[in-house]
């Protein structure tokens, strides 16, 4: 199994910026796409960004392109997501996840990753 664990979140003002880290340990070999979901009081969990950790490539969700940055350090077992031009809307508590390749996987549903972290609570104000 993969345990992760996700640090970085905060209060931040909108327009600023934070860079959330999420450190994985144990079967690290069986990562095929690591990703970050978010979710919001009453609302569902939404697909954030994602990354596949052999070959680096990388997807966004729409409501963060341009905006978020999604990286890997393979070495430290170790993914980062990168988060500019805060916005209210983007309040939610901040979820990495990691999965195995298996055929039909998809990056951005939440039944592709089989672990998860705790979370991490990302606040944004005005």
């Amino acid at each position: 199994q993969v345990q992760l664990v996700e640090s970085g979140g905060g209060l931040v003002q909108a327009g600023g910026s934070l860079r959330l880290s999420c450190a994985a340990s144990g079967r690290t070999f069986s990562i095929y796409t690591m990703g970050w979901f978010r979710q919001a009081p009453g609302k569902e969990r939404e697909f954030v960004a994602a990354i596949r950790w052999s070959g680096g490539s990388t997807y966004y969700g729409d409501s963060v392109k341009g905006r978020f940055t999604i990286s890997r350090d393979n070495a430290k077992n170790t993914v980062y997501l990168q988060m500019n031009s805060l916005k209210l809307e983007d309040t939610a508590v901040y979820y990495c996840a990691s999965g195995p390749y298996y055929p039909g996987s998809t990056y951005y549903l939440s039944d592709s990753y089989g672990f998860w972290g705790q979370g991490t609570q990302v606040t944004v104000s005005s």
